[in-house]
């Protein structure tokens, strides 16, 4: 049985895993429309990840008996100031998330929930490899930006995601 304290805890991150998903799904919509297909795809399936993620969270309260309390989505942006400031957003908010991450392993430690800690450890790697890719493609928007190269050549690298 799960604790009250990690159970509530639990609940808050699927609503932000869930936000998360909104968000980037948001963003997949707004590349869509500046007609950057690959920009949008590649956000599609962050958003797609984001979703496998909640639910990971949803399936792990119901195996440890806990109760899901699905909470309210707020609306996430709908338009970036450009690409790089979108990939900046995309950036920040991983950073927020990793120290979500972060907190619940902290309060699963305070409850010796040795379980809740090692699903959490799976969760602490995949934060890694977020911000490693949102940090990698800003560093290539700003190199095009430096150099003049167009933004498309990004675009079909990022449109090949999940493809291979």
């Amino acid at each position: 049985m799960i604790s009250k304290a990690l159970e509530d805890a639990i609940n808050e991150q699927i609503k932000n895993e869930f936000y998360s998903a909104y968000m980037y799904l948001s963003m997949s919509a707004f590349f869509e429309q500046r007609t950057l297909k690959g920009f949008a795809h590649w956000l599609r399936v962050q958003f797609e990840e984001e979703q496998g993620h909640a639910l990971k969270f949803y399936g792990y309260l119901h195996d440890r008996n806990g109760t899901v309390k699905l909470q309210a989505i707020p609306q996430p942006p709908v338009e970036w100031k450009s690409n790089i400031d979108a990939f900046n957003q995309v950036l920040e908010h991983e950073q927020k998330v990793t120290a979500m991450i972060n907190k619940l392993y902290e309060l699963a430690v305070k409850e010796n929930d040795y379980a809740t800690q090692v699903l959490l450890q799976w969760f602490i790697t995949e934060q890694v490899e977020e911000e490693k890719n949102a940090t990698e493609i800003i560093a290539n928007l700003q190199l095009i930006e430096e150099r003049g190269t167009a933004a498309l050549m990004l675009d079909h690298q990022l449109g090949k995601r999940g493809k291979d």
